[in-house]
């Protein structure tokens, strides 16, 4: 194996993990498949400089069974363990990702290639998720209702649906995992996973970690599964009747395809797709929060997350102030490996998302629009992987084929409005994708029109802030051509469960309901 950014400690970070230089395997929490998998071989290589970290080899459709036959025999033991007890487990699990912070962020960063900071704050989520599933084991109630008939009780409950399907992104490696996991397992489902094959290693850290905590509480490993490989092996879970829920991010092309194919056959799919998020600058605005936000949530991982800041909409009346201070912070951002944590931007996944950047900035510009600062490749020492590029501004109009894009890159659209903010949340609308949004404003009428049923139509709207990150408390998701679905906090769990209405009748008496009679 190559050296890989050995200054930065990585290779310490994989040998933690439990990751040898060259790790071969789909697994169920052990090597239980490993040693006979036939899979292709599928090679990660760090968009940071390019080195190879370790090698997986991809699930066949013989270890699909496999797994699935363990996946559904766990399920069989695990629905019946006390949802309490079952926080239990889940707790460990934080536990231990406590302990591996550091070095599972490291890997985030290397593998990803966002900033090591990011990196640690994604492992975060993953112990925040496990905290507030712990809480929620003992909060899986369900209604209780009066029944219309005299000696009956009526209510409702929550019962495990089976084996949940996760399809993750790259850009978010392992805390979208998690926020399905863990909030799965304490309803008493059991997970199958495909890992993007560009983050593989991920992957198995994660299934590693987790699968020590099964192993210590002599628990099935089938409890966690892992599959590796591209679209074909997300494919099993989609086609497969035995996988009730698929939990599926990624591109809303992806969504499409997986939301058709589950709807098929009648199952449950939870959608977490593309957004085309846009931050409003009213007359009203504090100029420097607006900076912060905006900068962050266009350059924040390189432009890659799904809440990342594509759009500005500035009021004319401050649009030349807003802009210039945009532009001023960007000169002041630093280029490089995403270990060094002086460095604010690290590189993009690979060369084909190098190649859509590009052609981005190309096409904004075939439209009529103007870079004010200017984009393009870095080469030279430290970009050797051909992964690096500047993030870019253009001056743009709402109406532009490319603007109403989503380009998953540094690429930030100045679009200006003009009259009240109405006009403002029209441009915002305007756009097929409906994640995540932000108002900067002072003013309170402005605040709440944007909240209110006439404002802002994307899952996440929020003031004062940024549109990029999201606390594990509240449900996570967008509407339109984000898909939908809600992961992580509120009442997000119910979607991992299935609901039952029971009547109890208690009389010596059968009374019919509306007060239907039917004497023998």
């Amino acid at each position: 194996m190559q050296a890989v950014a050995t200054d930065f400690g990585i290779e310490a970070a994989l040998k933690e993990l439990g990751i040898k230089a060259i790790n071969e395997g789909t697994s169920t929490g052990a090597e239980s498949f490993s040693s006979n998998s036939n899979g292709d071989v599928l090679e990660s290589y760090s968009p940071v400089d390019g080195q190879l970290i370790g090698k997986v080899r991809t699930t066949t459709k013989e270890d699909y069974e496999k797994v699935m036959k363990t996946a559904t025999e766990a399920f069989r033991f695990w629905r019946l363990v006390p949802a309490p007890q079952r926080g239990e487990i889940v707790r460990q699990f934080g536990e231990k990702l406590r302990a591996h912070k550091k070095a599972l962020g490291k890997l985030v960063s290397y593998e990803m290639g966002k900033s090591y900071q990011e990196g640690l704050g994604e492992v975060q989520e993953m112990i925040d998720i496990c905290d507030f599933a712990v809480g929620l084991s003992r909060q899986l109630h369900g209604l209780t209702m009066h029944s219309e008939r005299p000696g009956h009780r009526m209510y409702e409950q929550y019962h495990p649906l089976g084996v949940v399907g996760i399809i993750s992104a790259f850009n978010f490696p392992v805390a979208v995992w998690s926020w399905n996991t863990a909030l799965a397992m304490v309803c008493g489902d059991v997970c199958v996973w495909k890992p993007s094959e560009k983050t593989p290693l991920c992957g198995v850290a994660c299934q590693n970690i987790l699968a020590e905590v099964l192993k210590a509480n002599n628990l099935p490993e089938g409890i966690s599964c892992l599959i590796n490989g591209d679209y074909r092996v997300g494919e099993l879970m989609t086609k497969d009747n035995r996988v009730p829920l698929v939990s599926a991010t990624g591109s809303t092309r992806m969504g499409k395809i997986v939301a058709q194919e589950v709807a098929g056959r009648l199952g449950k799919s939870l959608l977490e797709l593309g957004g085309n998020n846009a931050i409003i600058v009213t007359p009203d605005a504090d100029v420097k929060m607006t900076v912060i936000g905006a900068v962050f949530g266009a350059v924040g991982t390189a432009g890659q997350r799904c809440t990342s800041t594509r759009r500005l909409i500035i009021h004319e009346s401050i649009y030349d102030k807003v802009r210039d201070a945009i532009v001023a912070a960007y000169k002041q951002l630093k280029i490089g490996n995403p270990l060094d944590e002086n460095n604010h931007v690290g590189p993009l996944i690979d060369k084909d998302a190098v190649r859509m950047y590009r052609e981005a900035l190309e096409k904004v510009v075939a439209e009529g629009g103007t870079l004010i600062v200017d984009g393009g490749v870095l080469s030279g020492e430290g970009y050797e992987s051909g992964c690096y590029v500047r993030p870019a501004i253009a001056e743009a109009k709402p109406e532009y084929k490319i603007v109403q894009h989503e380009t998953f890159a540094p690429v930030l659209y100045l679009l200006k409005y003009s009259g009240g903010v109405e006009n403002a949340i029209a441009i915002q609308n305007g756009v097929a994708q409906g994640l995540s949004s932000a108002i900067m404003t002072n003013n309170l009428r402005e605040a709440e029109r944007f909240l209110s049923a006439e404002g802002s139509d994307c899952g996440i709207a929020n003031v004062n802030i940024g549109t990029s990150g999201a606390e594990i408390g509240g449900a996570f998701g967008g509407e339109k051509e984000t898909g939908g679905g809600r992961e992580s906090g509120s009442d997000a769990w119910k979607v991992y469960m299935r609901r039952q209405t029971n009547t109890i009748n208690y009389t010596t008496n059968l009374p019919l309901a509306q007060g239907i009679k039917f004497d023998l």
